[in-house]
């Protein structure tokens, strides 16, 4: 007998983990991962783990996104010491995100204690720190696609391309019990069948039980060159005004898509004079990871990269400028218009993107272009909901730039691709929908029914279910 227990991204986005207990496995987690939106430090520091750390075997990591790797340090720093599986390019990925992520913390951190001792407040202890990210790092077992790993007393784990950032997977976890074999599949978030640079998802056949995602389970995307015609319009009327266009940026899989489709238009002629500025440390390193791991990316584009003899995503743009220290992101300021902002982060919870909005959003004559999800509570968030004005350090500002979503960059399945994809299972698997709001989660049970006639169901948090 297995146990699955929900525990995060259960009727949410954010925060993924979800606990597999068997006697083939042992006790593991099915990512770690953190909660988005509100202020960092708060957040981290009420992040609480329904278990003792110290207690489970394994983690098996679809993916290098915060949300679902993010609270690592925090497994590592309460006495986790087993293995953490992914794949080679995510143990790759997860360097770089960590590291950012906890030196963010680090700084806000320091920052909130400073207020406290003006205040006359306790100072607040970090729940983690850089020594437990190289804790982190030191556990990672990298394998390949398809590589099947034997785990625990009789459990076998299996990779397979999720096409959703470099890396991503879907984990496939056999397990063999009293001569019986289970087998569990996690979709991860799985990506978009026309992605720039990513394959399309891995479809599989057999499974007991599924859990899947369903952040866009409701609604389907623009299709891809749909999106690139409202690129191009964006810009055109950006320039036109003679304003600048801010784009917060995910860090992986986003930001090189954005940088690849820039590059399109500058040598088809469709870029104006624009100065493109790449304004994020962690997107940039990211980005050179990119580039180590072509060989993997979506053959096409990479044709693509050959065919104007360029062979890395930073070198394909030749009007890109990286902005790496401070001063060369604050010198952007001086630059009124015809600029190109690329800064992190993607949801606007932190970052240099901020910054920039305090230097723009009220002036008319520039965009914030949106480019993936943005989570409940969070500022990008509130202003693809359409509000007027926003407190950005501690000073409210009119918000007149225009706002714009290229739905169709997402990095995540319509509804379509992921009827799709659990379509390919047969016999039908029990189905449990994760990592999803609630419109969302509703939107893709009522398809799968109407569809399918599959009776998915709906974990919420703290859940158990046994198979």
């Amino acid at each position: 007998m297995a146990t699955i227990t929900f525990l995060g991204a259960a009727q949410e986005v954010t925060g993924s983990c979800h606990m597999l207990e068997s006697p083939a496995l042992g006790r593991v987690l099915l990512d770690c991962g953190m909660h988005q939106g509100g202020d960092a430090v708060e957040r981290i520091q009420d992040e609480q783990f329904a278990f003792d750390p110290s207690t489970i075997d394994a983690v098996l990591l679809s993916h290098a996104h915060l949300d679902h790797s993010g609270m690592l340090p925090k497994l590592y720093h309460e006495g986790f010491r087993g293995d953490i599986l992914c794949t080679r390019a995510t143990a790759e990925l997860l360097s770089v995100m960590l590291h950012d992520s906890v030196g963010l913390y680090l700084r806000d951190l320091e920052r909130t204690n400073i207020r406290n001792a003006r205040r006359g407040k306790p100072a607040v202890e970090p729940v983690f720190d850089m020594e437990d990210v190289e804790g982190v790092l030191k556990l990672c077992r990298g394998s390949l696609y398809g590589e099947r790993v034997d785990y625990g007393p009789a459990g076998v784990v299996c990779f397979h391309d999720a096409g959703h950032i470099l890396g991503s997977a879907i984990v496939e976890v056999v397990l063999n019990e009293q001569s019986q074999q289970k087998t569990l599949v996690f979709s991860g978030d799985l990506g978009k069948r026309d992605s720039v640079l990513m394959n399309e998802p891995a479809t599989l056949q057999q499974a007991d039980v599924v859990l899947m995602e369903s952040t866009y389970g409701d609604r389907e995307h623009r299709d891809e060159e749909s999106s690139l015609q409202q690129l191009r319009d964006i810009l055109q009327q950006t320039w036109r005004r003679g304003g600048s266009v801010m784009i917060p940026a995910f860090a992986v899989g986003r930001t090189q898509d954005i940088l690849f489709h820039l590059g399109c238009l500058h040598y088809q002629g469709e870029l104006d004079n624009w100065q493109v500025f790449l304004d994020s440390p962690m997107a940039i390193a990211v980005t050179r990871v990119y580039d180590r791991w072509l060989d993997l990316l979506d053959g096409d584009e990479v044709r693509h990269l050959s065919d104007v003899q360029k062979t890395s995503l930073e070198t394909f743009l030749p009007t890109l400028n990286l902005a790496i220290d401070t001063e060369e992101s604050m010198a952007i300021n001086r630059i009124k218009g015809g600029a190109i902002i690329i800064a992190g982060s993607g949801m606007c919870t932190g970052g240099r993107i901020r910054h920039h909005f305090k230097q723009r959003i009220w002036d008319d004559r520039n965009t914030v272009i949106f480019t993936g999800y943005q989570a409940q509570g969070t500022l990008g968030r509130i202003l693809v909901d359409g509000a007027k004005r926003v407190k950005l350090f501690n000073e409210e500002y009119v918000i007149k730039a225009q706002i714009e979503t290229l739905g169709g960059l997402s990095a995540h399945a319509g509804q379509g691709g992921l009827l799709d994809w659990i379509g390919h299972f047969q016999p039908a698997p029990r189905t449990l929908l994760v990592h999803g709001e609630s419109r969302a989660l509703d939107g893709l049970r009522e398809a799968l029914w109407d569809q399918q006639q599959l009776r998915a169901e709906i974990p919420s948090r703290g859940q158990s279910i046994v198979y």
